[in-house]
């Protein structure tokens, strides 16, 4: 018997058919190990491939957003020359005479009285030509509000720059009040004092008034 079992197991190893089915065992071991592999790498270069999607679909929807304020900016940009246009036309006094005479009649229609008034020329920006109206006005609370109140609402365009109140006897209110308007740089008066001229003027008290009231008015 112990004889017999060694040969039995030599004759089993030289079978063709062991051999056979030990190497399609470690074909099939070989294949599970290589699919596995392929499965692990095939996960994460999936991972990888979504990440790199979902980054680019990001890095595409900031730019959408940063350009979109841009989209159409064409139209918009004739749309707010027109209603610059627009403005100027409307808004904008035609001439230095316009401003003289609209101030005039505020002045009749709410009552007050301009014991002072001097225009002066200011910088001229984006085509247009800054007025400075420096005025002291003397009347009742009511006139007075009524006045600045028909300033700020009036077809020509008039700013508040700033009030003061310098006194007050009984009733009545005086008060210092800086506005500006402006004017297209071909309507602007030759002559018309300047800012900085008044400024330099070695008596701002004495030699300014020259400026005032009607003389600051010429054309």
């Amino acid at each position: 018997m112990s004889t017999a079992a060694p040969s039995a197991w030599r004759e089993r190893l030289a079978s063709p058919l062991i051999w056979h089915f030990a190497g399609c065992g470690m074909l099939a071991v070989l294949a599970i190990v290589l699919g596995a592999r392929f499965f692990m790498d095939w996960a994460a270069t999936s991972d990888r491939s979504a990440g790199v999607l979902a980054n680019k679909q990001t890095e595409l929807k900031l730019l959408e957003m940063q350009t979109a304020p841009l989209r159409g900016l064409d139209k918009r940009v004739a749309t707010t020359r027109d209603e610059i246009k627009d403005f100027y036309a409307k808004r904008i006094p035609a001439n230095y005479s316009a401003i003289e005479s609209r101030v005039d009649e505020l002045q009749v229609k709410s009552g007050v009285h301009l014991s002072r008034l001097q225009y002066t020329q200011g910088k001229t920006n984006n085509d247009l030509t800054e007025i400075e109206l420096d005025a002291g006005i003397s009347g009742d609370y009511p006139q007075i509000m009524f006045f600045i109140n028909a300033l700020e609402r009036d077809r020509n365009f008039f700013v508040i720059r700033a009030m003061a109140l310098t006194g007050q006897q009984g009733g009545q209110v005086n008060l210092r009040l800086r506005l500006s308007t402006w004017l297209r740089p071909a309507d602007v008066p030759k002559g018309l004092p300047t800012e900085e001229s008044l400024n330099s003027a070695p008596d701002a008290n004495g030699a300014n008034q020259n400026a005032s009231g009607k003389e600051g008015r010429q054309e």
